[in-house]
């Protein structure tokens, strides 16, 4: 709806408010009673005891070469998954935030727009009717809660998992050294939450597709591709300092909050990075959409 035709409504409809339009726990209801989300909760949760049975099978994360570590001695973060809860949350973090990470806040933030303009909803929403700034603003703002949820949902039940299989105790670092558990957890919060941050780019995409496109895999799928698009061009060192602003650059700094100093440096620069990008995508959404020829 435009401003025109918003005034019109609260000139005839004296008690009208926009900001009162499209609730946030009503969409947020909405999207919780949907298949995929549940689907894919049920993923990100089943993962930490899929790994767990891996390693129960295959006799450690080291295939049962007794910690000896890789081929040159050095030790990595999978093979210090079972020294603790907090190592092996680490490690599913580590093995998932890549890829796997991409998926839930692609798909929250890449359906929520366009599965609306696919079953023709969409013109009925903005009919009802709802700004178009306060509709994007509502299913933006609860996708990236999903979004958030999906993210804190895999470490913390890795978190009770490993502690269940393998004990608490210290977060043992593979560089040498390790962090007492009680310091674990809140430098765990820290690389979480920079995940998420470092994930606004590929919610950015996804949502922006989501407001030019009527398929929802489309956007989903454009989503997902550019990003992983962006991990092959940071692969290419040729393009030497160009790559540091590439989002996929930064997106393992998180293992500087894992040091016995705390390093910001990286995360710092990351987090410039993904904000930057997302700001742009998230205003190049709202200002198509605004301008839009809503039909669907």
């Amino acid at each position: 709806m435009s401003a025109v035709e918003e005034t019109r409504v609260r000139e005839t409809a004296p008690g009208y408010r926009a900001g009162r339009t499209l609730p946030l726990r009503v969409e947020a209801l909405r999207q919780w009673r949907r298949r995929r989300t549940m689907v894919m909760g049920g993923v990100l949760a089943a993962l930490p005891f899929v790994m767990i049975i891996a390693f129960a099978v295959g006799g450690g994360p080291d295939g049962g070469r007794g910690g000896a570590g890789g081929a040159d001695g050095r030790i990595s973060l999978i093979d210090t998954a079972t020294a603790s809860g907090a190592n092996f949350a680490v490690t599913c973090l580590f093995v998932s935030a890549g890829f796997l990470l991409v998926v839930p806040v692609a798909l929250f933030c890449g359906d929520t727009v366009a599965s609306e303009a696919s079953w023709s909803s969409l013109r009925y929403l903005l009919a009802s009717p709802v700004p178009r700034a306060r509709l994007l603003w509502s299913k933006l703002v609860v996708a990236l809660g999903f979004s958030l949820a999906a993210i804190v949902l895999l470490p913390v039940v890795a978190l009770a998992a490993g502690t269940a299989a393998y004990g608490w105790g210290p977060l043992r670092l593979p560089t040498g050294g390790e962090l007492p558990a009680g310091d674990s957890v809140p430098r765990l919060a820290l690389a979480v939450a920079f995940v998420f941050v470092s994930q606004l780019v590929t919610a950015g995409l996804a949502f922006w597709l989501s407001t030019r496109t009527d398929a929802p895999l489309g956007a989903v799928g454009g989503a997902v591709g550019l990003t992983i698009v962006g991990n092959v061009l940071d692969a290419v060192t040729a393009l030497g300092s160009w790559r540091d602003f590439l989002p996929a650059h930064w997106q393992f700094a998180w293992a500087d909050a894992l040091q016995p100093q705390l390093e910001w440096g990286g995360m710092v620069k990351g987090v410039v990075v993904s904000v930057s990008y997302a700001v742009v995508l998230f205003a190049l959404a709202f200002r198509g959409f605004s301008r839009k020829d809503v039909t669907s």
